[in-house]
């Protein structure tokens, strides 16, 4: 499959050309400018363009998919030209979606979290080598890249952002993804500039509520008042699981987890990451990890690298 990334440098675009790389794919690219890391790691793999700038000549109609990420424009000349040939352009979520509809799509969804989250979720995994495919916001430690995509994994973990597609679709991105298990952690307005109103942008988390697949299930932090109104104001035909702040205690600069097994010492510390520990938990045990493996596994999550 020959697949081409208008604005191929950015952080979430250039780890998915890496991944498809991964899996065998032909992948070229064009950016205006390109930072490190993703220059280098680009590089590495000969993905770097081999100049900067926006070439329709790029554009033909030998290629399968355009990938449009949000640094274009939608005046851009490589654009353009796809449309003018017909090719079949997908924003970044769309075509992770693509790569994931036969597979159980876990999804991180929240205003604040859903990175930690999915990291602890993927640690888990990682720990009891459960492999898995993902896609998350922030480099984590022990992992290469930021977007894995196999042909044979049965999970897919997404970390679910609610900012725009695509410069030609303006839809939240975990809109599209039509989860099999999600979770909420918490809705506070974020991205004014683009929902003007709090009303619209807490519709936004109603709208991935009810794009849950019918039998699908959403776990959320019920501590969180306008997480825990949305999800119960949804009709969707799906579980509603609630979460919340586990019991701990800290002494000496140490907190430890009450668990059935006694108080565990573990690596994060503040309610915040807590209440993010019971929800990656939840889907951890979706996905076929018990409870005391869950334990083991998450008193060696150091946190993020960089969040």
């Amino acid at each position: 499959m020959n697949v081409h990334f208008i604005a191929i440098g950015g952080a979430a675009m250039h780890n998915l050309a890496l991944a498809l790389h991964n899996k065998g794919y032909i992948v070229t690219g064009s950016d205006d400018t390109i930072f490190e890391p993703s220059k280098s790691r680009l590089a590495a793999q000969g993905l770097l363009p081999e100049a900067f700038g926006w070439y329709p000549e790029k554009i033909s109609k030998n290629l399968d998919a355009i990938v449009l990420g949000m640094h274009a424009k939608a005046d851009n000349p490589e654009l353009l030209k796809a449309q003018e040939l017909g090719l079949k352009i997908y924003s970044y979520p769309e075509f992770l979606y693509e790569q994931s509809k036969h597979k159980t799509r876990v999804v991180i969804g929240g205003s604040h979290g859903k990175t930690t989250i999915t990291s602890m979720i993927l640690h888990v995994m990682h720990y009891h080598d459960k492999d898995v495919d993902y896609m998350v916001g922030a480099q984590l430690e022990g992992f290469d890249v930021m977007v894995k995509l196999t042909k044979d994994n049965d999970f897919i973990v997404l970390e679910g952002d609610e900012y725009l597609s695509s410069p030609i679709d303006r839809r939240p991105k975990f809109h599209l993804y039509k989860p099999n298990i999600a979770l909420l952690s918490g809705i506070a307005w974020d991205h004014i500039n683009v929902f003007p109103t709090y009303e619209n942008y807490v519709e936004q988390f109603s709208i991935f509520v009810d794009s849950i697949v019918n039998g699908g299930s959403i776990n959320y932090n019920e501590e969180d008042l306008e997480v825990k109104r949305v999800v119960e104001a949804s009709e969707n035909t799906i579980r509603k699981i609630p979460y919340q702040t586990p019991v701990y205690t800290v002494e000496n600069g140490q907190t430890f987890l009450e668990t059935p097994e006694g108080d565990l010492p573990i690596e994060v510390f503040g309610k915040h990451n807590l209440n993010n520990l019971a929800g990656a938990k939840w889907i951890c045990q979706h996905m076929g990890i018990d409870e005391d493996d869950f334990y083991e596994a998450i008193a060696t999550f150091k946190g993020l690298v960089n969040a």
